[in-house]
This record gives structure tokens, C-alpha cells and sequence, in this order.
């Protein structure tokens, strides 16, 4: 009877500390999300399940194309690409990101904008004043846009607006499912 109860104790312990362990994992290191849209297409799809890198934003300074998981003023949780720094003024034309006056190549949206059908600009023209009143992005701030640029809520749009580093939950550059694209993403 004594041992049943020793082997019952060490297997509530054993419960207990994998429960906190998951528990402390999952708040504070790494956190799975659902993508839930279109906006972000072809990198990320609907449906998809990607791993949030919680601790990525305080250890390392977060760069210009990184993919981040913030809460919107809506208090969904939004999945975009960082296009402006703190210091930056973003312009596009002509289908061109345009950074400090300095002409960015974006890479990642090459396979998308060769998929149009139409003639149109895949990201129209704007200037960071015209869509957010500031001549440059402000300290602590990021002007993040969706990599489906025709179909996204992002910075340009005064319902998302400048994401705050308040406002970022970590990175997202780890797909989970589906098991045929598991992987990094850039």
C-alpha cells in the first residue's frame, strides 16, 4: 500500500512539473497561433500553424522584413511584415518601396506579383504621411504590411495604424502544419 502511494505521489510531481513547465514554455518562451486570412499569401496561408517566438524581440533587435505577431487595437491578433524602422519614411511608387528616398527590392513578393493577371500595382502608391500623418516613423514603432499587399489590413489602414513594441507577442518564422511545409520562412 505504501509503495502505490509513493508511485501515485511521484507521478502527480511528475504531472505537476511538465504542466508548469508547458505552462512557463508557452507564456513566456514560444506560443502557437492559427493564421487566420488571406493577408499574408503566399508566405504564410490560411489555416497555417506557425510557432511565435516570444523571447526573438528581447534578445535581438527586430529587423526590417522580419515576420511579427502583434495585438491589434481591435485586440486580434494580426500577422504582418515589418517595412519601416523607427527613424524610416516609407513611400511606395509604382510598385516600388521606396525607404529614406532609397529604392528596397523585396524579394519575397516577387512570385506573387508575377501571378497577377491584371496590370494593376500589386502595393498602390502612398507615402507614410499620407497614411499615417507622421514624416517618419516614431521611436518604438514599426510600419508593418501584409505580404499579400492587395488583401491585408496593415499600417496603411487607420483601424491597425503603427505597431508599438507593446504591441508584438514575438516572431513568426516557424511553420508547424501543414506537415508538407513545415519549416523556417523568411
Amino acid at each position: 500500500m505504501e509503495k502505490e502511494k509513493n508511485e501515485l505521489f511521484e507521478w502527480a510531481k511528475l504531472i505537476t512539473v511538465t504542466a508548469i513547465f508547458i505552462f512557463v514554455l508557452r507564456s513566456f518562451i514560444f506560443t502557437p497561433i492559427v493564421v487566420d486570412g488571406h493577408s499574408m499569401m503566399p508566405t504564410y496561408e490560411d489555416g497555417d500553424r506557425v510557432i511565435v517566438n516570444k523571447i526573438g524581440k528581447k534578445i535581438t533587435d527586430l529587423k526590417r522584413f522580419d515576420i511579427i505577431v502583434f495585438v491589434a487595437p481591435n485586440g486580434e491578433l494580426f500577422i504582418k511584415r515589418i517595412i519601416g524602422l523607427p527613424g524610416d519614411h516609407i513611400a511606395y511608387e509604382d510598385d516600388v518601396l521606396y525607404i529614406n528616398g532609397e529604392k528596397v527590392d523585396e524579394p519575397y513578393l516577387n512570385a506573387y506579383k508575377s501571378q497577377l493577371t491584371d496590370q494593376g500595382d500589386f502595393t498602390y502608391d502612398f507615402t507614410l504621411e499620407e497614411v499615417t500623418g507622421f514624416e517618419k516613423i516614431p521611436k518604438d514603432y514599426f510600419f508593418v504590411l501584409g505580404d499579400n499587399r492587395r488583401n491585408s489590413s496593415d499600417s496603411r489602414n487607420q483601424s491597425v495604424g503603427l505597431v508599438s513594441m507593446d504591441q508584438i507577442v514575438g516572431e513568426a518564422n516557424i511553420r508547424v502544419f501543414p506537415w508538407g511545409r513545415i519549416g523556417l520562412v523568411k
